[in-house]
């Protein structure tokens, strides 16, 4: 062993022994009980970024971790390869958006190889590959059959210049985020998978997921929204149809002033008929996005119409709005508006003076003035007729009662989600396995035709989907009749794809449908880490997709992630790092200058996993000044020459309290690995068990068989997270098996009896001590020896101690005057 460390070689060394041993390719048959570790896969953007670093580094952390233990791990690498980023820089760069991608993947790929992540590269995926997403499509197939998904119009951005659909989050400020003019609202018929057939499933299935983070499934229950309430039918006073609202507060019906409807609702469509000025109110709604974060801060606008509809109960006639903040997407597209219990009702009746009513009085001693705001809790009926002085929650049953009495109501449950629109008017992107015939309409495309591949050599300018105008890929004939027909050019949605690829790793290759009997081996993910950006979409559909995986009889449990590792964000400046603000940290510079364990070792050392922090580079650093340091202990140790077998009992106190170190950081760091996931504190417990190591004198065999012995433990605790590094000094250490095949050594529970402790003493609240104390030693021995120590008695002198406190096994306080 050279006696400096080169961190370069050591760690091609390294990676050429697992490549060798092809220590990270897994059989289902192998020794140990399965277990199943994964990162979510990236999309192939270019390069590397820190967050990157951080998500498969962890990951690799417990992949590494787990195997000591003893299971036998996979840990899986993909690429979620579609998406608009691709079309972006096939736009720049003038280059096709599969070769772009396919580029990236060569290129992140070797950058993971070079970190040294224990990849099982044998099952690699990209999802932008026919192999992969022709399963995807004769599944999709298979679920339109079963009904499980459809085709419907739904309102959409559209921008007129790119001629394309954009997602809420590319409209900014009302414009197309590409190219600057200001977008439309369109219906279009869009494909949709029924998610709301499993809302409740879902939902309840939340409270059997141990291993998640409640702040998690308290998102998930959010969106997922159940909620009590009522349908209740407004008739439409001239008209022979009833508007339908769903509230959750029929408590409150009394104090109902008006109702709003969406400008896309046919009542809004019917007056616009009649009035100039409803039609370019509409008109200008055209442009409004659909967001809930962007409806919550945009200003609440609208125009009264010439209809009006019934009160239910009272027979009032209520005036009909048409209002920006309705959409018709949720629920009917109309809202009963209560001002004076519910305040963007309150701001918008002020903004118009429409009437405000208090039908809500507070029932303790909240304060309540709807002059200035609307009161929004619950408490007791006023101004309600027969229901006055009833409770909200009394009431709502008695009014519920009441409305199906007179036919104008009834009960129902309803939930904030929405079926899942999977249509997207984009190129890149797997396509939807549909054909439009004149004669038969819609017909899945055959098993046996698929999959519809998708055409990658084509010239892609940015406006529309190249799809639309290739007769090669458009033109086709229908399954059904055999006559001219028309493939569906829309692309699913790229959640489609991360959906499912965690089972497909699980068995891959396979050429019967789908799925073979291999992914049971090994679903439910045993452990899943990803940013908590995916904490709703990404994991709500993934758990939706599993259930009809399971449904089709593919899977054999319920859920596909048994626990989760939600991360925080990497920051710099404050800021999350990103590639669209140029400062998404790529790693290279950093593994060229110090090595890919100083580089993982500083991420996992900078925070726990689930905060964010912000990055700083001298971290890496750190971090590799602390390997040289071991490098040279190590090799120092063995440069000393044999080691003899260690005698437990003829060790002097020095020894038995570096022997208590070593073992008390293997049981801290084997809980900090798996109950606790705090792997920042496995490192700074290897710092400090190495500085025990550094202090200690070794005078006598035993002394340097326990130096051995802690080396060793620090050495392989360390592995996990700096597994190059770890694997020649294991080597060193005379270890002939790779330190991955290697097992978690037992804590010997005798080094952690403690015959003293080391107490810290303090002097008016300052540390200026630390006396060694026998365990039975009492108050007064424990004084006697405060009052004695060298330095203590410096800051003592020509003092009078009025006062000593001894905390049990922690410090003595001298109080001084």
């Amino acid at each position: 062993m050279s006696a400096i460390y080169d961190p370069q070689g050591v760690e091609q060394a390294a990676q050429t022994l697992w490549r060798e041993a092809k220590s990270f390719e897994v059989e289902e048959s192998a020794a140990g009980e399965n277990f199943y570790c994964l990162a979510m896969f990236p999309y192939p953007s270019g390069k590397l970024h820190m967050g990157h670093v951080r998500t498969y580094t962890l990951g690799d952390v417990i992949n590494r971790y787990q195997r000591l233990k003893g299971f036998n791990v996979m840990m899986p690498m993909g690429w979620d390869a579609f998406g608009l980023p691709a079309e972006n820089a096939a736009i720049k760069n003038k280059v096709p958006p599969a070769e772009w991608t396919r580029s990236n993947i060569q290129y992140m790929k070797g950058q993971m190889q070079r970190l040294g992540f224990g990849i099982d590269w044998s099952r690699e995926l990209a999802t932008c590959d026919p192999d992969y997403y022709r399963w995807e499509q004769w599944f999709f197939t298979k679920l339109f059959e079963k009904g499980l998904v459809y085709r419907k119009s739904a309102v959409v951005n559209w921008d007129p210049v790119d001629q394309t659909v954009l997602a809420n989050e590319q409209v900014v400020d009302g414009k197309g985020w590409r190219s600057g003019v200001p977008v439309e609202r369109r219906e279009m018929d869009q494909w949709f998978v029924k998610i709301t057939d499993y809302a409740d499933e879902l939902l309840n299935m939340l409270d059997e997921l141990p291993g998640w983070p409640e702040s998690v499934k308290s998102m998930q229950r959010n969106w997922i929204g159940k909620s009590a309430g009522v349908d209740i039918n407004f008739p439409v006073i001239d008209g022979d149809e009833v508007l339908t609202v769903y509230t959750t507060r029929p408590d409150t019906l009394l104090g109902a002033t008006y109702v709003a409807v969406a400008p896309q609702h046919p009542l809004a469509e019917r007056a616009a008929l009649l009035s100039t000025e409803v039609a370019e109110f509409i008109e200008a709604c055209k442009n409004t996005k659909t967001a809930e974060a962007e409806m919550a801060t945009m200003e609440k606008i609208g125009i009264e119409t010439a209809a009006r509809v019934e009160h239910p109960l009272t027979g009032e006639a209520l005036p009909v709005w048409v209002a920006n903040f309705v959409l018709m997407e949720y629920g009917s597209g109309a809202v009963m508006s209560v001002p004076g219990h519910d305040q963007r009702d309150w701001e918008f009746a002020t903004k118009y003076g429409l009437p405000i009513k208090q039908v809500i009085e507070p029932a303790g001693n909240e304060s309540c003035d709807i002059e200035k705001a609307a009161f929004t809790a619950y408490g007791k009926l006023v101004n309600s007729g027969e229901f006055d002085g009833q409770t909200s929650e009394l009431a709502f049953e008695s009014i519920a009662t009441a409305l199906v009495a007179k036919g104008r109501g009834e009960r129902k449950i309803n939930f904030r989600l929405r079926d899942w629109g999977v249509s997207r008017q984009r190129y890149w992107g797997c396509p939807i396995p549909m054909i439009h015939c004149d004669a038969c309409g819609i017909v899945p495309v055959p098993d046996k035709d698929l999959p519809v591949v998708l055409p990658e050599d084509v010239a892609f300018e940015g406006v529309g989907s190249p799809l639309t105008t290739l007769d090669s890929f458009l033109n086709t004939r229908c399954p059904s009749c055999g006559g001219e027909a028309r493939r569906e050019t829309d692309t699913f949605d790229t959640f489609m794809e991360s959906s499912w690829y965690y089972a497909r790793f699980a068995s891959p290759n396979s050429n019967k449908p789908m799925l073979d009997e291999r992914v049971n081996n090994w679903a439910p993910v045993n452990h899943y880490v990803g940013g908590i950006e995916h904490a709703i979409l990404h994991l709500l559909y993934a758990r939706l997709y599993y259930k009809l995986l399971r449904d089709a009889g593919m899977v054999d449990s319920d859920e596909p992630f048994t626990r989760l590792l939600m991360l925080g964000m990497v920051l710099q400046n404050g800021k999350k790092m990103s590639k669209s603000a140029g400062d998404a940290g790529d790693p290279q510079h950093l593994l060229e200058m110090y090595g890919a364990d100083a580089v993982r070792t500083a991420m996992m050392f900078a925070a726990p996993p689930d905060q964010s922090f912000e990055w700083n580079d001298a971290g890496v650093d750190g971090q590799a000044k602390f390997f040289r340091r071991l490098w040279k202990l190590v090799h120092e140790h063995t440069d000393l020459g044999p080691v003899v077998d260690l005698e437990r009992t003829d060790l002097t106190a020095a020894a038995k309290d570096l022997r208590h170190k070593t073992y008390s950081t293997l049981e801290r760091a084997d809980d900090d690995f798996d109950r606790r996931l705090q792997f920042n504190t496995v490192v700074s417990g290897v710092h400090e068990l190495v500085n025990a190591i550094s202090r200690f004198q070794a005078t006598t065999d035993q002394d340097h068989a326990v130096v051995h012995e802690a080396l060793k433990i620090a050495v392989l605790v360390l592995s996990p997270i700096a597994p190059h590094i770890t694997q020649a000094l294991w080597s060193e250490l005379g270890e002939s098996t790779l330190l991955i095949d290697s097992s978690w050594p037992e804590v010997d529970t005798d080094a952690l009896v403690r015959e003293t402790v080391e107490l810290i003493v303090q002097v008016n609240g300052k540390v200026r001590g630390r006396i060694e104390v026998n365990l039975e030693a009492d108050e007064g021995a424990i004084r006697t020896m405060a009052l004695e120590n060298e330095n203590v008695a410096r800051f003592i002198e020509d003092k009078t101690v009025h006062k000593v406190i001894v905390v049990a096994g922690k410090l003595v306080n001298l109080v001084v005057r």
